[in-house]
This record gives C-alpha cells, sequence and structure tokens, in this order.
C-alpha cells in the first residue's frame, strides 16, 4: 500500500465529468496518482482508475437504476474506515460531486471524525453534455437563464420543480429523468408547449453518444424510435433549435410520423 504522499486520513472528493476521460481536471487526476483508496461511481469512467497507484484499493459503490451497491450511510462509513485504514481516500464521482452527487453528505459525515477533507471540482454533465452535442444551455436573445433539475427525487418522484421549470423561459436541463420522459412532456402540453424543441442525449461525451432532438409533442416516439437509454440529459427549451440538424431531424422525423 502507497504511504508515500499522505499517512494520516484524507478524503478528496473529485468530479469525474461527464465521462470522456480527458474531460477530468489536472488536479483531479493529481489526486488519483496520490491515493491509497478509490471509491468510485457507475458514472465514472473506469479507464480514470488507472492514474491511482497499482497497490491502491478500488471499490465500487455505484448506484444504477435503483440498483445500489451499497446504500448511502453504508458508502459513509466506508469512506471514513478506508481512510483511517489506509490514509487518503479519493471519492470518484460522475459530473460534479455537488450537482446531485451527494458529496455534501459524504463530506459532512467525514467532519464528523476530524478527517481532513477536500473538493475537487468536476465538469457538471449538465452544461457539458449539451454543449458537445452542439446545445449551449444560454444564447443571446434566446435564453438568459438555465435550470438544472434532477428527473427523480429520493421518494422517487418526480420534482416539483420541473412544473415551475415549465412555466418560464430558461432552458431547463433535466438529470435522471429519463424514466420521466412521459411525465415532463405532459407537464409542458400543459403549458401550452407542445411545440418547444427538446433533446435527449444519451452517453454524453463517449463515443457511444446518441442524440435524439425533437418537440415535446413528438419526444416519446422519437425516443423510441431512437432507443435512447439511460443515462440520458434532457434539454428543453429554444436553445436546442441551435442544434446544428434541428431543422432537417425535426422534419424528417415529423414526415416518419404522420
Amino acid at each position: 500500500m502507497n504511504h508515500t504522499e499522505y499517512t494520516t486520513p484524507k478524503i478528496t472528493l473529485v468530479g469525474a465529468g461527464p465521462g470522456d476521460i480527458e474531460l477530468i481536471t489536472l488536479k483531479g487526476i493529481n489526486a488519483l496518482k496520490t491515493a491509497n483508496v478509490v471509491l468510485f461511481d457507475a458514472l465514472v469512467n473506469k479507464e480514470l482508475l488507472e492514474f491511482a497507484p497499482k497497490d491502491a484499493v478500488k471499490i465500487y459503490v455505484g448506484k444504477r437504476n435503483h440498483q445500489h451497491a451499497y446504500s448511502q450511510d453504508q458508502i459513509n462509513s466506508i469512506i471514513v474506515e478506508m481512510a483511517i485504514k489506509y490514509g487518503h481516500v479519493v471519492r470518484l464521482k460522475g459530473g460534479d460531486s455537488f450537482v446531485f452527487g451527494r458529496g455534501q453528505e459524504e463530506l459532512n459525515y467525514a467532519r464528523l471524525f476530524n478527517i481532513e477533507t477536500s473538493v475537487v471540482p468536476g465538469i457538471s454533465s449538465s452544461i457539458s453534455v449539451p454543449a458537445l452535442a452542439g446545445i449551449p444551455v444560454t444564447h443571446r436573445g434566446v435564453s438568459e437563464s438555465f435550470w438544472v433539475i434532477t428527473g427523480t427525487t429520493k421518494d422517487n418522484q418526480l420534482s416539483q420543480d420541473v412544473l415551475l421549470a415549465s412555466k418560464t423561459n430558461a432552458t431547463v436541463v433535466i438529470l435522471m429523468g429519463l424514466g420521466k420522459l412521459k411525465e415532463i412532456a405532459d407537464i409542458f402540453v400543459k403549458e401550452g408547449k407542445a411545440n418547444t424543441a427538446i433533446a435527449l442525449i444519451q452517453d454524453g461525451s463517449l463515443p457511444t453518444q446518441k442524440v435524439a432532438v425533437g418537440t415535446i409533442n413528438t419526444i416519446i416516439d422519437i425516443a423510441d424510435q431512437y432507443q435512447i437509454k439511460a443515462p440520458a440529459v434532457i434539454v428543453i427549451g429554444e436553445v436546442v433549435e441551435q442544434h446544428q440538424q434541428f431543422e432537417f431531424i425535426s422534419k424528417e422525423i415529423n414526415v416518419l410520423l404522420n
């Protein structure tokens, strides 16, 4: 076990970015290089583990489609246990740890044991995934703000913030919401926004990335046609029309559906 850098307990929360290994920060890589233990999530690109020392302990603690390797309380305990036993723990999370990543919960628990903690921000999928698909979350004269909303709350319900956001002209970015796409579309239809542009971006930043573009009233069929699966980012708003192929794709799909 490598103890050359840290001999006392320390926890570094590192955002791994949206998936492409080049989209982690240099500071994040440097933290991994000095890790005695790495705890990583489901959406973390496993190639990033190669930056950690070969003898570092690597533990998968991911959550995917309601299948959890460990509960959050168990993860909190493991982080502290590993830090006390081995030294420097890097907690590696997809995107940014403070954007629906439960990062603060883990730090708060570690601080109960007076363990030193630090944070390395990550590139959030909420902004980077739309950008990589050619969709800006803000655009002068089109969108002056954007909402980032979790599609599923801790009790597995659709966030009420989606309803609030649908009443604005802001860009709406929904993470972890593909399973509630119909509910989301229904909300926007009720707000008179059936023709609002929407994009579904699966596996953003990865070679397997897929983008489905349409309007609220066509997106359910489009999602089926393109076989969009989680993880996917949902982007709703006029900015989606900036997508290079929006006009062509929309016309083509409307012809197929009608």
